[in-house]
């Protein structure tokens, strides 16, 4: 049974609400489903810079007010953007929630995007670009994504290229912004030490009035990814201290949920835990890996299933073998109940701990309301009980194939 109220507001606007009466914290968490997978060309970028701007005052707010506010109430804010989403959070002390809500909603309907604020803003998205082309291991990854999704928004970098940052207007991100940030694409959740009746109204007047409606250019068309064969590719960095190993399959999206999960079971039995196949064998008794990791990363349209180690170059060879024939295994030997029973346990175990807090919460419902639906939240622990050795080892053969996958390989100049 779902534990929270799922309203809709007259103007389209989805409210989730989940009162837990033994905290004094309020979250309000806004989720828009204005990510990377909108952007039109060129304005590859724009999602995540929009985030940034969305703090820059209204023709009513100033700049800096919201923060004040937040700020001056012992409280917190923060933002995201992803490839299927944009959100915004504020954690304060139920009595403040009255005072910062409402600004919040004004900042995210009325974003005025001043054209100097857009300059002077547009040098932190490229230092943070700067930033993050210093790390190694993004890059790789970012490599990896872009070979796999070559005719996809999820191979592209969330936050864009200098380059295409350089193009971009205010003009056309107020264009974005009026096009994406309205009420059908929204979802607020709130949770904590609040009734449900002074939250809806709440609700009700922070996020009433929007921004007349554009309707910008539309995102390119995307092509299905598909592996065939073996995609490599080797980078040579300097400054490399390890070499990275890093293996990618393309997976189900959301459309096929208790895929999803039992990729997630799969993810955790090989590589989480001393007593995980790829750990137990490759680092802890040949010590050929410093470490290794496995993720499945659970996506709108497409999902990604990943190995990465790290390890010294002279052994990347025989570590992708002994990963591939470790696959190999898990298809044709399959999986003892022991194992999975571990698993499981893990899984669940991780599942509960990450619902324990408002904010927890109210990330998850928005999240699986922005991909899918806010219910199919609570299903996780049932899926993952229910999914068996015979189902997991078919769905291994079906998606983790020896014969088709990505590799990206990071070595020391």
């Amino acid at each position: 049974m779902f534990p929270a109220s799922v309203l809709r507001l007259d103007s389209g606007l989805t409210f989730i609400h989940q009162q837990i009466p033994t905290t004094p914290v309020v979250v309000a968490d806004v989720w828009v489903r204005a990510g990377v997978t909108l952007e039109p060309e060129p304005w590859f970028g724009m999602a995540h810079f929009l985030e940034h701007m969305i703090f820059k005052g209204t023709a009513k707010l100033a700049p800096g007010v919201f923060d004040y506010k937040i700020e001056n109430g012992g409280g917190v804010s923060n933002a995201a953007t992803s490839y299927d989403y944009a959100h915004y959070s504020l954690t304060t002390a139920a009595p403040y929630l009255a005072d910062t809500l409402p600004h919040l909603g004004e900042l995210l309907l009325n974003a005025a995007i001043p054209d100097d604020e857009f300059i002077r803003e547009r040098d932190v998205v490229l230092e943070e670009i700067r930033s993050c082309n210093d790390d190694p291991d993004w890059i790789g990854f970012q490599a990896l994504n872009k070979s796999i999704y070559q005719h996809h928004p999820y191979g592209r970098s969330v936050l864009g290229t200098e380059k295409e940052l350089m193009q971009q207007s205010p003009e056309a991100m107020r264009c974005f912004h009026r096009t994406h940030y309205q009420p059908e694409n929204m979802t607020v959740v709130i949770a904590g030490g609040i009734a449900q009746q002074q939250a809806w109204e709440l609700v009700n007047c922070s996020f009433v009035d929007f921004a007349e409606r554009s309707n910008c250019p539309p995102s390119p068309k995307v092509v299905e990814p598909v592996i065939t064969g073996i995609c490599r590719q080797e980078l040579c960095l300097p400054r490399l201290e390890q070499a990275r190993l890093m293996m990618a399959w393309v997976v189900p999206g959301v459309e096929q949920l208790r895929t999803a999960y039992g990729l997630d079971i799969l993810s955790v039995l090989l590589a989480e835990g001393r007593t995980s196949r790829l750990v137990r064998d490759l680092r802890e008794e040949l010590q050929l890996v410093h470490g290794i990791y496995s993720n499945f990363s659970l996506q709108r349209e497409s999902s990604l299933f990943t190995i990465t180690a790290w390890l010294e170059p002279e052994n990347l060879e025989q570590v992708e073998y002994l990963i591939l024939t470790h696959l190999d295994n898990l298809q044709n030997q399959g999986i003892n109940e022991q194992e999975l029973v571990r698993t499981r346990r893990l899984l669940c175990n991780e599942y509960a701990f990450s619902t324990e807090t408002p904010n927890q919460l109210t990330g998850l419902y928005g999240y699986y309301n922005t991909i899918a639906q806010a219910e199919l939240a609570v299903a996780y622990p049932h899926q993952i009980q229910s999914l068996n050795a015979q189902e997991l080892q078919q769905l291994a053969k079906q998606y983790l194939s020896p014969q088709n996958y990505a590799v990206t390989i990071l070595k020391p100049c």
